[in-house]
């Protein structure tokens, strides 16, 4: 049985950069990462449409917390530790440049993934560190201080275990079979599924929106993309990830308020909508369009208070003109199913945050076990965060183990 300083369970984000840090820390330790899969960080590969998203530029850790739906409270102290201008000098250090783009989120200068997927294997290679693919993890446990680790092919030994397996139902099994409590999963970070002529031909349409879910307490807000299939953008998915349990909960159909008039609301519309009426009495409604609207969405909200189009401000009538009002502020659309954002499945669920040390990332359950990435109870909005999440653990843990 090949015995080793290090077993990180996991050849993804959270995996390799446990790794490293670990070897870097204290050379000279044997350490192996296990891939179930024949590929490492595949997750990295795809994220970001290929560029990988690797954090966001976002540098008070108080205001960072805040993309966590789930961790918020206990990323704190981590952040506290290693966050954003540490991961951003982590990667230059090694020859990976860093920009930021206008919303914020971090991409390698070269708009490609394969520059991280390059940086953490060459990192690997220095450092002597094992990888293995191909390797299913069957069982684990601890004797006279020490893990076996059993795969599909044989059985490994180590001083430290570190599972970083993202959202394995078969390893969360078994980590409940030996004590440890598992917060169901959920899905997180996803659009909706709407059938409305409203948007019907809308798709590609983009503008801020305030969005509401009807009768929980979640509402967000921010750009809205309409789609072939219904509904995505921030503001869509901030709303999925805080709403991650209620919305499942709701067998994903429920019914949403959208304001495309964020900041206002029915009773601030009708009166701009009437000062409007005053100012243009003879151009016909879907002539310009209002608001700073795209021209398509304002037509199919005309159209939708059933207002004729040729119509002239002139003569609109009281209830036209509520109803254009409400159309604009309080429309209520039907949303049955959800669909996967891009590639990049996240869940709310995981290893209960009350069983870990958020100062090493250690379980409480078990000395010498530790755990990063989305193997945890913790998840973040989109823009970068959850990789942030995976750098921080990784680097407190490997400090810990090393």
């Amino acid at each position: 049985m090949d015995q080793y300083d290090i077993i990180i369970v996991g050849g993804g984000a959270a995996g390799f950069f446990t790794a490293i840090n670990a070897a870097e820390n204290k050379p000279g330790q044997k350490i192996l990462i296990l891939e179930r899969g024949k590929d490492v960080l595949n997750k990295v590969k795809i994220s970001g449409g290929g560029r990988c998203n690797v954090t966001h530029a976002e540098f008070i850790p108080a205001e960072l917390v805040k993309r966590y739906p789930r961790g918020e409270k206990e990323l704190r102290g981590p952040f506290h530790n290693f966050m954003t201008g540490d991961t951003i000098e982590w990667f230059e250090k090694r020859g990976v440049e860093l920009k930021i783009e206008e919303d914020g989120r971090m991409f390698p200068v070269t708009d490609n993934s394969q520059t991280i997927i390059d940086c953490f294997q060459k990192e690997c290679k220095n450092l002597n560190i094992e990888v293995k693919t191909g390797q299913s993890m069957k069982s684990f446990s601890q004797q006279e201080d020490q893990w076996i680790i059993t795969t599909n092919t044989q059985q490994f030994k180590a001083d430290k275990l570190m599972l970083a397996t993202g959202s394995n139902p078969k390893i969360w099994s078994l980590l409940e079979k030996m004590g440890h409590s598992i917060v169901n999963a959920v899905p997180s970070l996803f659009t909706f599924n709407i059938k409305d002529k409203r948007i019907k031909d809308l798709a590609g349409v983009a503008t801020e929106a305030e969005v509401k879910v009807n009768g929980e307490q979640l509402e967000s807000s921010g750009p809205l993309l309409i789609t072939h299939w219904g509904m995505s953008g921030p503001a869509i998915l901030k709303l999925s990830a805080w709403g991650a349990r209620e919305l499942s909960a709701l067998n994903y159909n429920f019914k949403i308020r959208i304001n495309w008039l964020p900041g206002s609301d029915v009773n601030i519309s009708l009166e701009e909508l009437k000062a409007i009426k005053r100012s243009y009495p003879k151009q016909q409604l879907s002539t310009r369009s209002q608001f700073e609207l795209p021209k398509r969405l304002w037509q199919s909200i005309v159209t939708a208070a059933k207002i004729p189009s040729d119509l002239k401000w002139a003569d609109l009538n009281k209830e036209q003109l509520l109803s254009l009002a409400e159309e604009l502020s309080a429309a209520s659309y039907k949303v049955e199913g959800k669909s996967t954002f891009k590639e990049e499945f996240v869940t709310a669920g995981g290893i209960d945050l009350k069983e870990v040390d958020f100062r090493t990332f250690e379980s409480k359950n078990f000395p010498k076990l530790y755990f990063a990435g989305e193997i945890l109870n913790i998840d973040a909005i989109t823009g970068g965060f959850n990789f942030q999440n995976a750098w921080t653990g990784g680097y407190l843990a490997a400090k810990a183990m090393s």
